[in-house]
């Protein structure tokens, strides 16, 4: 889908590495979940938005969660974090027992641009 809507291969790598790391906390903390990814054009731009959702136990405290470093699994701490920078637009919600959805997205960035 990326690649159709115009990133080259850099972008699809950076993309397919937010999305792992997104999916990765779902399958690791809430055991399910889904990823959905849509092509987005807004004011003339194309991109994607990808939404990863769970309603697993949430995260107690996203501002802590989201400092490198910071991990309940004795990971690095980069996963969410390093999904954001990886992105050009990054939302997180949860709440403690009512899962998480995270919402990110890419802009393809023209030869224009």
């Amino acid at each position: 889908m990326a690649a159709n809507l115009g990133f080259d291969g850099s972008d699809l790598t950076i993309i397919a590495t937010a999305i792992s790391e997104v999916a990765r906390n779902i399958v690791q903390y809430a055991r399910e979940g889904e990823v959905f990814l849509e092509p987005v054009h807004e004011n003339g731009h194309r991109g994607i938005h990808i939404v990863a959702r769970d309603r697993g136990p949430g995260i107690y405290d996203v501002d802590q969660a989201m400092q490198d470093g910071y991990s309940t699994s004795r990971g690095l701490g980069l996963g969410l974090p390093g999904a954001k920078r990886l992105m050009d637009e990054f939302t997180i919600e949860s709440a403690a027992g009512a899962g998480t959805t995270v919402s990110m997205w890419k802009w393809v960035v023209s030869d224009g641009a």
